[in-house]
């Protein structure tokens, strides 16, 4: 379970600097954090979220951790607009005994998005999977 307040590096920037969160609700199997800092008008918010479906064997679970950044445009300054990032991690949890090979799947996943052919993590959006992401690119 995540920590109702999120302020430990465990969310950062492009720059690499921690935002902070704070639980604002949760609902079942979903909960939704704010920034701290953000404007009332204009909500930053973090959510996550998990739906299992199917018996037995079947059974599968999907989660998402999403999050909404709402800015004024850059085009007209007064529109405001939603920036979204999202992951969702589909396991087949009835026909698994371990998240191994979901772990893995993360793992590359993330690895492509946020490194560039090195261990070092980048948070800019350079990393190979990051730039294709932001620039529509293949």
């Amino acid at each position: 379970m995540l920590p109702d307040l999120l302020n430990t590096n465990q969310v950062k920037n492009a720059a690499g600097t921690e935002l902070e969160f704070t639980r604002l609700s949760t609902n079942g199997r979903a909960s939704e954090w704010g920034l701290i800092t953000e404007s009332p008008a204009l909500p930053k918010r973090l959510k996550i979220q998990h739906l299992e479906t199917g018996v037995g064997i079947k059974r599968v679970r999907r989660s998402n951790a999403r999050v909404d950044f709402t800015v004024l445009s850059s085009v007209d300054s007064v529109t405001p607009v939603v920036c979204t990032a999202s992951l969702v991690l589909v396991i087949p949890v009835g026909a698994l005994v371990a998240n191994t090979e979901a772990a893995n799947a993360l793992a590359a996943l993330g690895s492509l998005v946020h490194t560039i052919a090195t261990n070092t993590h980048v948070y800019d959006g350079t990393g190979n999977g990051a730039a294709a992401l932001l620039a529509g690119a293949l």
